[in-house]
């Protein structure tokens, strides 16, 4: 189903995106899309830290691209005033026909038939060089993990336990959006997001070795995984 969002650049449109993200990590589903990339190319900064789901979901979404990037293909989204994510890096069609006319004066000076120089077959084998590296780079896949983290009883205190899962340091994690969900008898769990490598990070070794034993079992009661998606 699309979602629509109106005029990000004053507070009344950022109040309802920021209302929107109350109950939400992403714009649409469990993992990043282009439905969050449509919303985060509509602003030209980061915004205020007064709105405070907003602002999480920006530098979430912020780290990701830096990181990993995001592949997700999300439920379609529109801003008023903004092109969708994929049209942001499309050429308007006047510069791509210009650009061919151009490559084709280009090709009327290249001989075709003659001999490869030194240098050619020099940059040839560095671009298959770089693409061999790139392929190999390309073998260790990423995934996006949400996690229910449950405290013992409603007297736990959810500030320290959110500090004591992301003080959890290891190559190739990156925790990510959080938010606290009621469970029932005043009790509330943590729904929290995170980016993993997954030839470093195992969540199973994660959750057995590090959230549930001390220091964070001080807090921390049981974890289970919500969804686990490939990006």
């Amino acid at each position: 189903m699309s979602v629509a969002f109106y005029d990000l650049g004053s507070a009344t449109g950022l109040k309802k995106l920021d209302e929107y993200l109350l109950t939400r990590s992403y714009i649409t589903g469990y993992q990043a899309s282009k439905d969050d990339i449509t919303v985060y190319v509509a602003f030209s900064g980061a915004p205020s830290s007064s709105y405070v789901n907003t602002s999480r979901w920006y530098n979430h979404i912020d780290a990701l691209l830096r990181i990993s990037g995001v592949s997700g293909e999300g439920c379609g989204v529109t801003v008023e005033g903004c092109a969708p994510a994929e049209a942001v890096a499309t050429p308007p069609a006047e510069d791509s026909k210009a650009a061919a006319a151009e490559d084709d004066d280009d090709d009327d000076d290249v001989d075709l038939f003659g001999e490869e120089t030194e240098e050619e077959k020099k940059a040839a084998e560095e671009r298959a060089a770089s693409l061999k590296a790139s392929s190999k780079k390309k073998e260790s896949g990423k995934s996006s993990v949400l996690l229910d983290v449950k405290p013992w009883d409603d007297e736990t205190d959810m500030k320290k336990l959110e500090e004591a899962v992301r003080s959890i340091k290891m190559e190739g994690l990156l925790w990510g959006a959080s938010k606290l969900v009621p469970v029932g008898y005043g009790i509330k769990k943590l729904q929290i997001m995170m980016t993993i490598v997954d030839d470093l990070v195992s969540v199973d070794t994660l959750i057995e070795e590090h959230l549930t034993t001390e220091p964070t079992n001080e807090y921390v009661q049981s974890c289970d995984i919500v969804a686990f998606n490939k990006i």
